[in-house]
């Protein structure tokens, strides 16, 4: 009906004209007299059911009667109140994106790309650390040496490990051009790793920063005098492979003075026969070790040449390789007659930290025992005879004697029941070696 009105009007103003040609065509359509479109009839109130009842939005502009009517036809807008997406007659209307389908209710537009596990994730890279060769090398006061040995090395890690490879030179504390050189080394070849202590801190102190450094799983380590060959490291590695995890070196034809090699053959026999493993040279500094050897030994003092008897002691596997040695090309050695007391005394030490560090009291409380027994035993006997008026204490020096082995006894056996109850406070901390593990 309105639109009828709309018609009207525009017929009874014949002198107003459109103001564009185009638009007369458009009044064709709702011409009177044509026939109108079924479609567009309005429904009856009966007619409208409540699945879809449409509502007329009506200018506002109609309910002015004084207002100047426009000649453009003015667009009914219909909208369903249905489920389904709102339609307005000759016009497009987007759909509804706030509104979400459910999956049982619609077919999703693209199916979501599944995540599948990349089975080589978890495996090693082929330039991982377990496949690089650390060589660990202490030094002091070796310039002359370092640039023969820098090449030497490079020839022999290139052949055995390509460029999985790597040399770390610690520096302890040299006073001639020994750090020169190596920087020098670095420079021309970035896998040759240089520490550098301020002071002279040992031999045992240099390799344990070494290991530390180390990111192989076969470390290496040599003396830096040219005495001993890298053509030896390609036979460690090879013995390490059979299963062992330290191998040390055998100096079996020595190129050393007579003075330096009758007190080392000593040394050698007494370390064999306290450790428990058959060894013909503890102090070689040709060894291959395995990663988790010298992760788990504490290197400290003069702790270097019993690494072998540590190792041993913690259940690793040991043997030894007979290695090439050469006489001394430059300087002279760093070590005097004074590391044969030093290494007696370091002895001493392997064997208590080692056999008696978790149970002490079986070591003070045995020699406590054996103390206290004999001095029962003396003072014991004197008194018999003086019981029995053969002899006079008054001169007998060796009652005195009974009763300081007496007192002895009771202090060891005092310090073993210390140590133990040491021992019990500090078990939680208890570190031990776990060769495998099957769960």
């Amino acid at each position: 009906m309105e639109n009828e009105n709309i018609n009207q009007e525009a017929n009874n103003s014949p002198s107003e004209k459109p103001r564009n040609p185009e638009r007369n065509r458009n009044y064709s359509k709702y011409n009177t007299n044509r026939r109108p479109n079924p479609n567009q009839l309005e429904k009856k109130p009966s007619e409208i059911t409540d699945e879809a009842q449409p509502v007329i939005v009506k200018n506002a502009n109609n309910n002015n009667p004084n207002r100047r009517q426009n000649t453009k036809p003015i667009e009914n807008k219909v909208v369903a109140q249905t489920n389904e997406q709102p339609i307005i007659k000759n016009k497009a209307v987007a759909p509804d994106k706030s509104k979400t389908l459910n999956s049982e209710d619609a077919q999703p537009l693209a199916k979501k790309k599944e995540f599948k596990p990349n089975p080589n994730q978890n495996k090693p890279r082929q330039n991982d650390d377990l496949s690089i060769i650390s060589v660990v090398i202490p030094l002091l006061n070796e310039e002359e040496s370092l640039p023969e040995l820098a090449l030497q090395l490079e020839a022999q890690l290139n052949k055995v490990a390509q460029n999985r490879w790597e040399v770390i030179f610690i520096d302890d504390g040299s006073t001639d051009g020994s750090f020169a050189i190596l920087k020098q080394i670095h420079d021309r070849n970035k896998k040759f790793k240089v520490i550098r202590f301020r002071r002279n801190f040992g031999k045992s102190a240099a390799l344990a920063v070494g290991f530390e450094q180390a990111r192989g799983v076969l470390i290496i380590t040599m003396d830096a005098d040219l005495q001993d060959d890298p053509s030896e490291i390609p036979n460690l590695i090879a013995k390490l492979k059979e299963g062992y995890d330290l191998v040390s070196g055998w100096k079996k034809v020595r190129k050393d003075p007579l003075g330096k090699v009758l007190p080392s053959k000593f040394f050698n026999f007494v370390t064999s026969l306290a450790s428990g493993i058959k060894l013909h040279d503890f102090n070689c500094g040709l060894k291959g070790y395995r990663k988790d050897v010298v992760k788990s030994l504490q290197v400290y003092g003069e702790m270097h040449r019993y690494l072998p008897a540590l190792a041993h002691q913690m259940g690793f596997r040991v043997t030894e390789l007979p290695v090439k040695h050469h006489e001394r090309k430059f300087g002279k050695s760093k070590f005097g007659f004074s590391r044969f007391f030093k290494g007696f005394l370091d002895l001493l030490t392997v064997m208590f930290t080692t056999r008696y560090m978790k149970r002490p009291l079986h070591l003070f409380g045995t020699l406590g025992t054996l103390f206290l027994i004999a001095g029962l035993a003396i003072d014991g006997y004197l008194t018999a005879e003086w019981f029995m008026h053969l002899t006079s204490l008054s001169n007998r020096p060796l009652v005195w004697f009974g009763i300081a082995l007496i007192i002895v006894g009771v202090q060891s056996i005092s310090m073993g029941l210390i140590g133990e109850m040491i021992v019990k406070n500090s078990v939680s901390n208890a570190n031990y070696n776990v060769r495998d593990r099957l769960f």
